[in-house]
């Protein structure tokens, strides 16, 4: 009997990668998204199944998961969803915060919740969820992105402790950067006059097309995610991607002070 994965945000990037890696190794594969009317390729496969679903709706929520649910045993849950919010603090507006918080976190936090008693039940599974090299190093001008992406390893570790007595699994996976459209198509910018040179320099460090050769391709990430759901260990964290490993050494070798006055000058020239 094949196993099966519930994905969040499946339609590109690593969520549609790993929708399709999975399904290539014989898995069933629930691929969510907000609009599944608009999705062409992934609908094909006898093994993907469709469902609607934003991450924001609490009661979709519920009714997508009852749906995949239905279809049997859940195996694995990949919390995916997200995007990135960029720019000076100062110049956020409350419904951007609100939007990434909802969209990121609390996303997150609502879907496991809703699955929790089904994995429960069956004394077995595993969440696995996309945080970023930037829920565990901070750069400037992604505050709100990081607050994201920090409560989301802090709650994983905390939540791996009170899962584990029934025999339910959670990891995160932490990529660095990636090879896709996230930024023309997942990023929202704050502006704010006061900010202006020192947000070009940071812009300027993050489009360095140098930088650029490190990243990985959605398909790297999601062959990480595979070895996240079938290795059987009992890890909270797999930092995924060629810089996102060389950058966490760093922080970890240099410790957390040095490393902070090291991005500074780095992004800054401060």
């Amino acid at each position: 009997m094949s196993k099966r994965i519930f994905i969040t945000g499946s339609s590109t990037g690593l969520g549609r990668a790993a929708a399709i890696l999975f399904a290539d190794k014989g898995w069933d594969v629930i691929a969510t998204m907000r609009k599944p009317e608009n999705e062409t390729e992934l609908g094909q496969r006898d093994n993907i199944h469709l469902l609607p679903l934003d991450v924001t709706d609490a009661e979709q929520i519920k009714s997508t998961v009852a749906a995949a649910v239905a279809m049997g045993k859940i195996d694995v849950v990949f919390n995916n969803a997200g995007y990135g919010l960029a720019g000076p603090f100062e110049g956020a507006s409350d419904d951007q915060i609100v939007r990434q918080l909802n969209t990121n976190l609390l996303g997150v936090m609502r879907v496991t919740k809703e699955f929790i008693p089904h994995l429960r039940a069956q004394k077995d599974g595993l969440f696995i969820t996309t945080t970023s090299i930037g829920g565990l190093i901070a750069f400037p001008f992604n505050s709100v992105y990081h607050a994201t992406k920090w409560a989301l390893e802090g709650w994983s570790e905390s939540m791996a402790f009170e899962l584990k007595p029934f025999g339910i699994g959670i990891k995160t996976v932490s990529p660095g950067g990636i090879i896709t459209d996230f930024i023309s198509r997942s990023l929202d910018i704050t502006s704010h006059e006061a900010y202006g040179e020192m947000m070009q320099k940071v812009l300027a460090m993050f489009s360095d097309p140098e930088r650029q050769k490190n990243y990985s391709t959605a398909e790297q990430i999601a062959e990480v995610v595979y070895e996240a759901a079938t290795d059987g260990k009992d890890q909270l964290r797999y930092v995924a991607g060629a810089d996102a490993k060389a950058m966490y050494e760093q922080r970890l070798a240099a410790g957390d002070e040095a490393f902070r006055k090291g991005i500074e000058q780095m992004f800054l020239g401060a």
